[in-house]
């Protein structure tokens, strides 16, 4: 059932073969900074698989896919790393965010990958809960070029 009537059917989304920069300009539109993240000094692993919905030629909407490796006190896990999440500003409200996580989720749990996890700004926090996400609570490391840090942005986890 779609949960979007008044836009018509959810367009599928597909796997895509490669994503660039020019695509991802088409997405943001004249948003110079939509992660909101370009003056945290944050490196981030580059996403290797891409999932993105396509109104015609225009591509609309992105979710990358990456594993990466937690550590949970002595517990060593592979997870699915979501990040690139971004759909075209005049295209939200339709469900294509919910549509392209879900993807990119699923190819982890393709992979045998059990949880997901990713990184967003504190007010992005109510979209992913209402997609099943769940708070990670407390200080997580991540690893950067200087060593590690405490992640400054939200974490989130999902099972999956």
């Amino acid at each position: 059932m779609n949960r979007y009537p008044m836009y018509g059917p959810t367009p599928a989304v597909t796997r895509l073969a490669r994503y660039t920069g020019s695509e991802f300009d088409e997405i943001r539109g004249d948003v110079p900074d939509p992660f909101e993240v370009q003056g945290s000094g944050l490196v981030w692993r580059p996403t290797r698989e891409h999932f993105g919905v396509r109104l015609g030629e225009r591509l609309v909407a992105h979710a990358g896919y990456v594993p990466v490796p937690l550590a949970v006190g002595d517990a060593r896990i592979r997870a699915a790393g979501i990040g690139s999440v971004i759909v075209a500003p005049d295209q939200r409200g339709r469900g294509l965010a919910r549509s392209v996580v879900a993807a990119a989720v699923e190819h982890g749990r393709g992979r045998g990958l059990e949880y997901g996890l990713l990184f967003c700004r504190p007010d992005r926090v109510p979209v992913y809960e209402r997609l099943g996400w769940r708070l990670l609570e407390g200080d997580v490391q991540i690893e950067q070029p200087g060593g590690p840090i405490v992640m400054p942005l939200r974490s989130m986890w999902l099972a999956i």
